[in-house]
């Protein structure tokens, strides 16, 4: 496993963004948005900083809607999608990661109506053989976080997009909190983690690191999104699934606000990592 997330460094200097992220003890980093294909002196410069300092691009994130209901609309977030993956190419990225998306005119990564129906994940598939067909990588893979509110909630449903996308250069990237939309599941989350892993293991390319706890609440369900430690994720058992998989994965903390927060939320899972029997060497955790 590869540990990653955000580091507080807002400048433009390959080195320093990669030192910053050594400093941390960070074996990954997400693509930052001053590297791009206009530039590639500087997109040069920026992966062999990463490469000298042995930290691995884990994802260049394509953070758009290509599933929005007006079609002019949803061909530029296809097109965008299409520049991002050739940049995650070009780079070599571990991924190109998205959302599939939503019907929803309000909110671009909410849930609509639309999420579970056939004809949802008929597009959703078409629009990712385009993308990928555009670019043809050979070094990088398309991939979509699952989502509680879409099809692609559960790791039967992404071993069928899959399928049905029927691309190699497409992959998975999991976010185990991301698939918590029932509570049984939640409550026996050490075995869905289990069934999740053995079944798309093969796939999995990288992770998102957050924790969760279930919202307290007599009418309705809910989940909040909390520190890693804090929730009620079994992350030992996640940290021993990762280490057996066949690749350096990264694994990146997302979604916290300070320094400190990251701080935190990165000794609670080298906490988890050492519980499952894992050891630090260079800029990865390895099996002891």
């Amino acid at each position: 496993m590869r540990l990653g997330g955000y580091v507080f460094y807002n400048g433009t200097d390959p080195e320093q963004y990669a030192l910053a992220h050594v400093a941390k003890g960070f074996g990954a980093a997400v693509c930052p948005h001053w590297v791009s294909l206009e530039k590639p002196a500087e997109l040069k410069a920026f992966k062999d900083a990463m490469k000298k300092h042995d930290v691995t691009i884990a994802e260049v994130g394509a953070w758009c809607n290509p599933m929005h209901p007006d079609k002019v609309e949803a061909e530029s977030k296809i097109q965008y999608m299409i520049e991002r993956l050739k940049l995650a190419e070009e780079l070599q990225a571990c991924t190109c990661v998205n959302i599939l998306g939503s019907k929803s005119r309000e909110y671009w990564d909410g849930p609509c109506m639309e999420g579970y129906s056939q004809a949802f994940f008929d597009e959703a598939v078409e629009i990712s053989q385009r993308v990928v067909d555009a670019v043809k990588p050979e070094h990088t893979k398309l991939s979509f976080e699952m989502m509680p509110f879409y099809f692609l909630d559960g790791p039967e449903a992404y071993l069928e997009f899959l399928k049905a996308v029927d691309r190699k250069a497409t992959g998975v990237h999991l976010d185990i909190c991301n698939t918590m939309n029932q509570p049984a599941r939640f409550c026996d989350n050490t075995s869905f983690i289990r069934h999740t892993f053995d079944l798309l293991r093969e796939h999995i390319i990288t992770l998102h690191l957050k924790d969760i706890r279930l919202i307290p609440n007599w009418a309705t369900c809910g989940f909040e999104e909390v520190l890693v430690g804090t929730g009620g994720i079994d992350y030992v058992t996640l940290m021993d699934e990762i280490a057996k998989l066949p690749e350096e994965v990264p694994a990146m903390l997302e979604h916290l606000q300070t320094e400190a927060e990251y701080d935190q939320a990165s000794a609670a899972t080298i906490a988890f990592a050492k519980q499952a029997g894992l050891k630090q060497e260079g800029m990865k955790w390895v099996r002891r």
